[in-house]
């Protein structure tokens, strides 16, 4: 990263540049990476803005589907890109932007879950459309109950599944998100949490392994 850069504000606020209007045109070919240094070389709003339209559908749908409700996920997405923009100087040279975001943005849900004990993962009224990944989530567990294909409806056991997940610690249910519905690699999960990859591979066993009892035991309760 040039030397000469400094940590100026933007005369935009934050929010302002998140819903600055206009078009961003001619930054397909520059990588995340390359549009975060041409932002602090800069200071231009568009290399900003295109980095969360790039990034905006599928932050969000990560997040609707970890805080299973739509304006709590709408408000952890404004956040995550408040923080990306006051943080930005802080993205080290040579790292990769995707899991410094989604590291940023995981973390951002987790607190929201914790500051809103009220709100529950497993909420029915979730309206995102993810009932192929929760029914993936299905096939990967030791169920002696109805299989998929044989209930009723296929929003039953997208609700059933995120009832299960729901039931798992904080962490725990990041790292299912980001393993089995955003289907991320264990890398990738090793550098958002910062962790190594073996740890990543261990918590993943060990995860699974508690959501199957979860699942086993709401099996046999219905």
């Amino acid at each position: 990263m040039p030397a000469n850069r400094k940590s100026t504000a933007m005369e935009a606020s934050p929010a302002g540049v998140i819903n600055v209007a206009g078009r961003v045109e001619g930054f397909a070919d520059l990588s995340d990476e390359q549009l975060v240094d041409a932002y602090l070389d800069a200071r231009q709003p568009e290399h900003f803005e295109a980095l969360m339209r790039r990034y905006e559908r599928e932050l969000y749908t990560f997040l609707r589907r970890f805080l299973g409700n739509a304006q709590h996920a709408e408000d952890v997405f404004q956040g995550t890109f408040l923080s990306v923009h006051l943080r930005i100087d802080q993205f080290e040279p040579g790292k990769r932007f995707r899991p410094w975001l989604y590291a940023i943005a995981s973390n951002k849900a987790i607190d929201f879950m914790r500051r809103n004990k009220r709100h529950q993962m497993a909420s029915l009224d979730c309206t995102v459309q993810h009932a192929d990944s929760d029914e993936a989530m299905v096939s990967r567990l030791a169920s002696h109950g109805p299989a998929p294909d044989e209930l009723a409806m296929r929003s039953e056991t997208s609700a059933k599944v995120r009832q299960a997940v729901g039931q798992l610690s904080e962490p725990t249910q990041q790292l299912i998100q980001l393993a089995f519905y955003q289907g991320l690699k264990y890398a990738d999960i090793a550098e958002i949490l910062d962790i190594p990859v073996g740890t990543v591979k261990s918590r993943v066993f060990t995860a699974m392994r508690k959501l199957n009892e979860i699942w086993m035991r709401m099996q046999q309760d219905s």
